[in-house]
């Protein structure tokens, strides 16, 4: 350490912040950002949202970074404004100008073309894009000007709606599985009705169960006193409030943290579920143990425990 460098000594901080990311941060960026703001030793993000795009990017501390593949793996919901009838090398607003083309199309027409995007669908992902391919980022090859072939990727469209339609500006309501390119999404529905499109605007709303509607920005938190931002946190186990829950006595919650498989049913207990994966609680004081996977026979098996040195 140079001479009168001062180590900075970070805060080992538990729980779930839910950030409305601002247009220009990349979510990397807004994460250090919080991790500054909180002093946090170990953070991390649950998923990206592009530069261009807003709204919901709930960012993980300490041991809530245990469960942020949840996060990664659950249902995302969004609001975009498809522009129509232009084609951008980026599919959004960050690239240059392809094609243009004239916009005349219907209501009629919209509401059709979208009902042909629910349910099951393939995506060719963008190559513009942060899927690698021999190591190297799509966008990568993108930016030297090279276009790679890229496999259609299986995405489930839960519901798909038009808010508003004001040619050539369509806004739309998505709520979609894991790996869903809302981009490519605009592209397609651009391409189908035969005018071609980008993405003007794009924001989160949902992901799994947390809502963009108890998001912080970030200014409100730099406004913030330095002493409360850290109350700002949702608790470690709002990640998985979708899981069933379970309450442990003290015994077998000892057992559970030394990672031991419990016969429940041996030890009377009822099951949340006959078998899936559940949050795990200790009994007496409701402390956050954990997730486990009920399996045959009614047994318990330890997933992803919560460390000890945490309260949450």
């Amino acid at each position: 350490m140079a001479k009168n460098q001062v180590k900075i000594l970070r805060q080992a901080i538990d729980g779930v912040l839910l950030l409305d990311k601002p247009v220009g941060w990349s979510s990397n960026d807004a994460l250090i950002k919080v991790k500054r703001l909180l002093n946090a030793k170990k953070a991390g993000h649950t998923g990206t949202l592009d530069p261009f795009a807003t709204g919901l990017l709930p960012l993980c501390f300490g041991e809530a970074t245990k469960f942020a593949q949840d996060l990664l793996d659950a249902d995302k919901s969004y609001e975009a404004i498809v522009h129509l009838g232009i084609k951008t090398t980026t599919g959004d607003t960050e690239g240059e100008v392809l094609e243009t083309h004239a916009v005349d199309v219907t209501q009629n027409q919209i509401d059709a073309v979208l009902l042909q995007f629910v349910g099951e669908i393939d995506q060719v992902p963008p190559m513009y894009s942060a899927l690698k391919r021999d190591g190297k980022p799509l966008y990568e090859y993108a930016r030297a000007g090279l276009t790679l072939d890229r496999e259609a990727r299986r995405v489930h469209i839960h519901a798909l709606e038009c808010i508003q339609y004001r040619a050539p500006h369509l806004t739309i309501r998505v709520t979609c599985s894991k790996g869903t390119y809302i981009r490519v999404l605009g592209e397609d529905i651009g391409a189908v009705l035969g005018c071609g499109a980008h993405l003007q605007a794009l924001r989160r709303t949902q992901v799994g169960a947390l809502l963009l509607k108890d998001a912080l920005t970030l200014d409100a938190m730099i406004e913030m006193p330095e002493s409360l931002r850290s109350q700002s946190l949702a608790p470690v186990d709002a990640l998985l409030s979708s899981f069933p829950e379970i309450f442990l006595p003290e015994l077998l919650s000892a057992r559970f943290l030394q990672g031991q498989r419990l016969s429940l049913v041996k030890e009377g207990m009822t099951l949340p579920v006959e078998q899936g994966r559940t949050r795990v609680y200790r009994q007496n004081d409701r402390r956050l143990l954990g997730t486990g996977q009920i399996v045959e026979f009614g047994v318990l098996a330890p997933e992803r425990l919560i460390s000890t040195h945490t309260s949450a």
